[in-house]
C-alpha cells in the first residue's frame, strides 16, 4: 500500500492544527503596549504548541521517508497521533487562557505525554511491518529519548498541581531536546546509497 496519501494527509490536518491555534489569539481592541499583556499567557501557549506541532512535522516527515509501505495497522496508528495532536489548540489554549492555572496545564501534559505514547506505537507499527533490518528497523529501533520524553511528561503531569512553572519548564525542555530533527533515519538513508545512487541493500 502507497504512502502517498497518508503522509498528504497528515501535512494537512497538521497545517490546520497550526491555523486553528494562531486563531484563539485574539486581537486586541487598543492599540498600547498595555493592551497586549493580557496575551502574553496565550502567546506563550502558542509559541509552545507551535513549537511541538513543528517537532512532529519533523521527525514524521522523516519516519514516513524512511518506510516504503504502509498497512491498516499503520494507517490507524497514524490517525491515533492525529487525534491527540488535534487537541492541542484545546489545550493549549485553556492553559493559556487561564493563565497557566493547575488543571489545564496538567491537561496540557496528559495530550503531550499521548501524543509521545501514539507517535511511540506508530513507530513500533512500522517497525513491525518492515522488518527490525529495514532501514526503519535499524535507525528508529533506539527509543531512549523517547521514553525519557514521555517519563517526564508522566511527571511533569501531577506537578502541575503543585508548581505549575516547574512542568512548563519540563515541558519546554522536552521542546529543546526534540528540536532538532531526529538524525538517525536521515543517516542511515545516506549509508543506505552509494555516491552513483546504487542502492546497498
Amino acid at each position: 500500500m502507497g504512502k502517498g496519501r497518508l503522509e498528504a494527509f497528515s501535512d494537512g490536518v497538521l497545517a490546520i492544527i497550526i491555523t486553528i491555534m494562531v486563531l484563539e489569539m485574539k486581537v486586541p481592541h487598543g492599540i498600547g503596549w498595555a493592551d497586549l499583556k493580557p496575551l502574553a499567557p496565550v502567546f506563550l501557549s502558542y509559541v509552545l504548541s507551535f513549537v511541538y506541532v513543528g517537532i512532529y512535522w519533523n521527525n514524521h516527515h522523516h519516519l514516513l521517508h524512511a518506510a516504503r509501505k504502509i498497512n491498516g495497522k499503520v494507517m490507524w496508528a497514524n490517525n491515533h497521533l492525529l487525534f491527540w495532536l488535534s487537541l492541542l489548540p484545546f489545550s493549549s489554549g485553556w492553559m493559556g487562557e487561564n493563565h497557566f492555572a493547575p488543571l489545564p496545564t496538567a491537561l496540557f501534559g496528559v495530550d503531550l505525554l499521548m501524543a509521545a505514547i501514539a507517535y511511540y506505537i506508530l513507530t513500533r507499527s512500522l517497525i513491525s511491518l518492515h522488518g527490525k533490518r529495514s532501514v526503519i528497523g535499524s535507525s528508529a529501533g533506539i527509543e531512549r529519548k523517547e521514553k525519557v520524553s514521555m517519563f517526564i511528561y508522566a511527571v511533569s503531569v501531577p506537578l502541575a498541581f503543585i508548581a505549575g512553572w516547574i512542568s512548563l519548564l519540563l515541558y519546554t525542555a522536552v521542546a529543546i531536546l526534540w528540536l532538532m530533527p531526529d538524525k538517525r533515519i536521515e543517516l542511515t538513508l545516506t549509508e543506505e546509497y552509494k555516491p552513483n545512487g546504487q542502492d546497498l541493500k
